[in-house]
This record gives structure tokens, C-alpha cells and sequence, in this order.
């Protein structure tokens, strides 16, 4: 049996998540939603680097930003990862410390 399964996907819509979630055997588990958030300015960033890498077509970053609103309103817990490592944010998943703003991150 498995101790953890992380399923990472974007899902703009709290349907979506509901659907998925409804479908899987729960009962004997704790299922945490967790978000992880930047802000616009960070976002739009981190998507031209994968367009210049050609990952990406040029219009994701306007459907990115126009989402954030849909994602804010989601019943998860939030990482706001603007300003720090992918480190930090797997700590702060793995001691709960979800709601921790940039401003309280120790370095």
C-alpha cells in the first residue's frame, strides 16, 4: 500500500477537483487539496521562460492571468511559491504551514 500519492494537475474549476476526488477510494485517507499561488507578475515571468524554451505558445500567459481569480476562489489550501524555492514549498507542505506568507519565510 502507499503512505502518500501526490496528483498535480491544473484544475481551474472546484467541479473538476470534486469529480476527481468523488472517484477515488477515500475512506481510509486524508486527502488535502493544496494550491500552489504566485502572483501575476511572477506567473507571467515563469510562462516566457518556457515560451522562449518552446514549451509553450505565447498565448498561455493571457489565459493564465485571466484565471487567477478561478483559482483563488477554489476550497483548497494556498501556497503563495511567488518568492520562494520549490524547497520551501515542499517544506511547508510537509509541516502544514500552508497559509505562511512570503514576509514569514525563514531563511
Amino acid at each position: 500500500a502507499y503512505e502518500n500519492i501526490i496528483f498535480c494537475w491544473v484544475m481551474h474549476e472546484q467541479g473538476i477537483i470534486d469529480e476527481i476526488i468523488a472517484k477515488l477510494e477515500t475512506e481510509n485517507c486524508l486527502v488535502h487539496n493544496i494550491f500552489l499561488m504566485c502572483d501575476a507578475d511572477v506567473l507571467r515571468k515563469r510562462l516566457q521562460k518556457d515560451i522562449d524554451a518552446g514549451i509553450r505558445s505565447e498565448d498561455v500567459i493571457q489565459r493564465s492571468i485571466a484565471r487567477i481569480g478561478l483559482y483563488e476562489k477554489l476550497d483548497t489550501e494556498k501556497i503563495d511559491v511567488s518568492h520562494i524555492t520549490p524547497e520551501q514549498a515542499a517544506e511547508r507542505i510537509i509541516n502544514g504551514e500552508r497559509g505562511k506568507t512570503d514576509a514569514e519565510e525563514t531563511v
